[in-house]
Parts: C-alpha cells; sequence; structure tokens
C-alpha cells in the first residue's frame, strides 16, 4: 500500500510486517548528531496513522478522501538503529467516528502513533488527526 506513495520509496519506509512500518537509520536520513533526523521520524509516523486508517476501516477503501488535518510527536530518545512504527485508533474512537461519519459523510479521527527504537523503548509519540469525507 504505502509502495504507491513515491515520498514514502524516497525515505526509505519499509514494512515490517502487515500492520507495522519500519525505518532504517540510512545516513541520507541523518541529522548533524548522527541520530535519525526528526523529519524522516515524523514522516514514519504520518505514514503509519494512514495505513491504520486503511487497515481499520476497509470498508472505506476507495470511497472516502483522507486528509491529514493535524499531527505531532513527542520526541523521547534519539535514534541511531532501526525503528518501527505501530498505531491504533481506540475502540470509543472508532465507534464515535464511524456514527458521525455515517450520519454526516464526513467526521475526523485520531491516531495514536509510537515509534520504538531496536532495544523497545519508544523514541517518539503522538497523535495524527485525519479528516475523511465521502469522495
Amino acid at each position: 500500500m504505502t509502495e504507491s506513495i513515491p515520498f514514502v520509496q524516497t525515505v526509505g519506509i519499509g514494512h515490517k510486517d502487515a500492520d507495522r512500518l519500519t525505518l532504517s537509520n540510512d545516513p541520507c536520513l541523518q541529522n548533524h548528531l548522527g541520530t535519525l533526523h526528526a523529519g524522516a521520524l515524523y514522516t514514519l509516523a504520518e505514514t503509519q496513522s494512514g495505513l491504520a486508517l486503511m487497515r481499520l476501516f476497509p470498508e472505506l477503501r476507495d470511497k472516502v478522501i483522507p486528509l491529514l488535518r493535524s499531527g505531532g510527536l513527542k520526541y523521547r530518545h534519539p535514534v541511531t538503529e532501526s525503528v518501527v512504527a505501530t498505531a491504533e485508533i481506540s475502540q470509543e474512537e472508532r465507534e464515535r467516528f464511524m456514527k458521525r461519519f455515517l450520519d454526516k459523510g464526513r467526521a475526523t479521527v485520531t491516531v495514536t502513533v509510537r515509534l520504538k527504537r531496536e532495544d523497545e523503548k519508544i523514541c517518539a509519540e503522538g497523535d495524527f488527526v485525519w479528516f475523511v469525507q465521502r469522495s
């Protein structure tokens, strides 16, 4: 799915498995300290949030236009190795989103993303709010 996004290919985001994306610490993605650049980590997190949307709401695929409304990460630890991204949407949030979407044809949904280093420490986490409307 993410393979069709040129920018994702350029950054080098890959699939760890069906539900998780990964990013290696390629020298071209490093900052002046030799750690992964915050922008590369943000790209991984934002892409993971979009993947979660597609996976959790497959019935909406090709029927909606999702647009990122806002997103933010809290960076906790520097990264000098590969990073794995996970995302979740609470059951309560899913139900609220679907109810509003079915009523209005548009709604927002918040996806929580966590990025973990190889040592399993969370290096960044945050929320991405998507605006979804019927196409």
